[in-house]
């Protein structure tokens, strides 16, 4: 028997961001124990801090398009099932265990998810990158520059976050999503925010 969903979220996501990453993790979490579906869309830190002063430049420099436009590609391609599948992929090898963010490491993660290799060729080819800027900016526009991601929107509203580490599990996850749910749902809204002292976690 079939559960009914009842809230679909949009997330925005580079796999190259540890913090998205845990974030990700925790949908998944929710989708558990909450009766919601995450629908996931790229965006590109590389793109949205291109023109941008004041950035750490060793920042920067770990900046890349390639697999943000290698998830464009599947996603086109292959559709939304196959954008998550290989976020997962690549996302549990760049993040959990390290591994170089380079073509070996994306055509590996694109096998595990049960799709074609080639798909890592947009890595080095310009040819989706306006698709990733519209994509990115179907997020971005919603919540304003000055954040990263991930970018969440449930219900018409979109906001940066959930930043959080560990990944909260099972019923801790359902309760974290009830509270963003709940001010998300508040008229004028803005921020709760804290220093971070805790690097990310990814277990």
């Amino acid at each position: 028997m079939s559960r009914t969903i009842s809230a679909t979220v949009d997330f925005w996501f580079d796999p190259l961001c540890p913090w998205a990453w845990i974030t990700s993790r925790w949908m998944k979490e929710v989708e558990q124990v909450r009766d919601v579906q995450t629908s996931f869309h790229v965006m590109c830190l590389a793109y949205l801090n291109e023109d941008k002063d004041g950035i750490d430049e060793d920042y920067l420099n770990r900046l890349k398009w390639g697999p943000v436009r290698v998830c464009q590609a599947a996603a086109e391609a292959h559709g939304a099932e196959a954008l998550d599948r290989l976020y997962t992929q690549l996302g549990t090898r760049f993040h959990n265990e390290g591994r170089e963010q380079n073509r070996e490491t994306i055509e590996e993660a694109l096998d595990a998810a049960g799709l074609p290799t080639e798909l890592a060729d947009a890595a080095d080819s310009t040819d989706f990158d306006e698709a990733v800027k519209k994509s990115h900016h179907l997020g971005m526009d919603q919540v304003g520059l000055d954040v990263g991601t991930p970018v969440i929107s449930v219900e018409g509203v979109a906001f940066f976050g959930p930043v959080v580490t560990p990944i909260p599990r099972g019923e801790a996850a359902g309760r974290l999503w009830d509270g963003v749910r709940l001010v998300a749902g508040v008229d004028g809204f803005y921020e709760l925010k804290r220093s971070r002292t805790l690097e990310p976690t990814f277990e």
